[in-house]
C-alpha cells in the first residue's frame, strides 16, 4: 500500500510543498495531539505546518505547537542522525516549552526520576483502572541505553528486520519504557515514524499513522497494554500495528485519487470561459469529493458563495452545465447541481446518464 502511495504521488508531483504533504503533516500534529487528548488550535497547527516547509503563512503562533511541529519534522527530515539521549530530552523539552504539562511543573529534557511508580491508568479518581506499571525510574537510563543500542543497531549495520516491524517494536519498546515524566506518547509516535522513514527512504510524509491511531484510539490503548503483559513476544502487536501502517496508506491512496481527479477535471476544462467565482465554486465542490457537498449545490447556495444576484446565480449555473462542468437533476425548488467527474454519483439515485 506504501509503495502505491509513492507511485502514485510520484506520478502527479506531490511533493513537501503539495497540499496532501501539508494536510498529513497538519493531521499528524493534530492527531497524536488528540490521542493524549489535548486538542491543539487547528490555524495555528496549519501556520506553524506551513512555516515549517517554507510555505507563506499568516497566522498565529503558538510555542507549544511549533515544539509538536519540530519533534515530528526532526524525526523524519533527519532521518539519519542518531537517535542519542540528547535528541530525546530535547525533543520532550519542546514540547514542554515553560517546563509544564498544564499548570504541574514535570522534569524536562530529562529522564524521570521521581520515586513513585509510573502507571499507565485510566477511570474516574478512587476508581483508577491500572492498565501498566513502568520500570522504577532508577532502572531508566539502563533500559534506553539498551533500546537506543537496538535503534542504532537495527536501522543500519544489525540485523535485517522489516522497516513496519522495527517501527512497531520501537514504540512498543519505547512506551513500555516510559522514560519521561510526561510526553512520552507523542515522543513514541515521533521514534516510530523515524524508524519508517529510515526504511522507506521517504521523508515527505503523506499519510498520518496518528489519525489512524487516533480513530482506533481504544484499541490502540488495548493492544499496547495486552503487548505489555506476560511474555516478550510481540507478534500480535507488530500485526495489528501494520495493520494501522495499512490502513493510514489506504486513507492516503483515496485523498491521492480525489487529487488526481481534480487534476484530470481542470484539464478536461483548461481553456475554458469561467469566472473566477465560478472556478472557486467548483473546486469547493471538487474539495467536498463524491457526496460531500451536502444536499448539493442549488442557486441560493451559490448566491451565498458567491454574492451574486439570483439572475447571475441562474446563469452561472446553467452555463457550466451546458460546459460540461456541472449537471444537474430535479426541477423547481428541487433542482441540484453536481461536479461533473466520471464515477462521482453524489447519491443521487438517477445520475446523469
Amino acid at each position: 500500500m506504501h509503495g502505491l502511495v509513492q507511485g502514485k504521488a510520484a506520478a502527479i508531483g506531490l511533493g513537501e510543498g503539495s497540499q496532501i504533504a501539508l494536510d498529513a503533516l497538519s493531521d499528524e500534529v493534530l492527531s497524536t495531539a488528540a490521542i493524549e487528548g489535548q486538542r491543539l488550535p487547528l490555524d495555528a497547527v496549519r501556520s506553524s505546518v506551513m512555516r515549517r516547509l517554507a510555505l507563506t503563512a499568516a497566522g498565529p503562533i503558538d510555542r507549544q505547537v511549533d515544539g509538536l511541529v519540530e519533534v515530528i519534522a526532526d524525526a523524519t527530515e533527519s532521518l539519519d542522525q542518531p537517535l542519542d539521549d540528547d535528541r530525546l530530552f530535547r525533543w520532550q523539552s519542546a514540547l514542554f516549552p515553560g517546563g509544564a504539562s498544564g499548570i504541574r511543573r514535570i522534569a524536562v529534557g530529562r529522564w524521570r526520576a521521581h520515586d513513585d511508580p509510573m502507571q499507565i491508568v485510566s477511570g474516574a479518581v478512587g476508581r483508577e483502572t491500572v492498565h501498566y506499571q513502568a520500570p522504577p525510574s532508577r532502572d531508566v537510563p539502563a533500559h534506553m541505553a539498551r533500546f537506543l543500542a537496538w535503534f542504532s543497531a537495527s536501522a543500519s549495520g544489525g540485523p535485517q528486520i522489516d522497516g513496519f516491524a522495527r517501527a512497531a517494536i520501537a514504540h512498543l519498546w519505547f512506551e513500555s519504557i516510559h522514560p519521561f515524566e510526561d510526553g512520552n506518547g507523542r515522543i513514541g509516535r515521533a521514534i516510530a515514524d523515524m524508524a519508517l522513514a529510515q526504511s522507506l527512504r521517504s521523508p515527505v510524509r503523506l499519510y498520518s499513522l496518528s489519525r489512524q491511531l487516533l480513530a482506533s484510539r481504544a484499541a490502540y490503548y488495548d493492544e499496547l497494554s495486552q503487548a505489555q503483559r506476560g511474555g516478550v513476544d510481540g507478534t500480535a502487536w507488530v500485526r495489528w500495528f501494520v495493520g494501522q501502517c495499512t490502513a493510514a496508506c489506504e486513507t492516503a491512496n483515496q485523498t491521492i485519487d480525489q487529487a488526481i481527479e481534480k487534476q484530470r477535471f481542470w484539464q478536461r476544462h483548461e481553456g475554458s470561459r469561467l469566472h473566477e467565482r465560478q472556478r472557486k465554486v467548483i473546486q469547493r465542490l471538487l474539495d467536498d469529493g463524491d457526496g460531500g457537498f451536502l444536499g448539493g449545490l442549488n442557486a441560493e447556495k451559490y448566491m451565498k458563495m458567491t454574492g451574486v444576484s439570483k439572475a447571475t446565480a441562474t446563469r452561472d449555473l446553467a452555463q457550466m452545465v451546458a460546459d460540461g462542468q456541472l449537471w444537474s437533476h430535479g426541477a423547481g425548488k428541487a433542482l441540484r447541481y453536481y461536479v461533473n467527474v466520471p464515477g462521482w454519483g453524489h447519491g443521487v439515485e438517477l445520475q446523469k446518464q
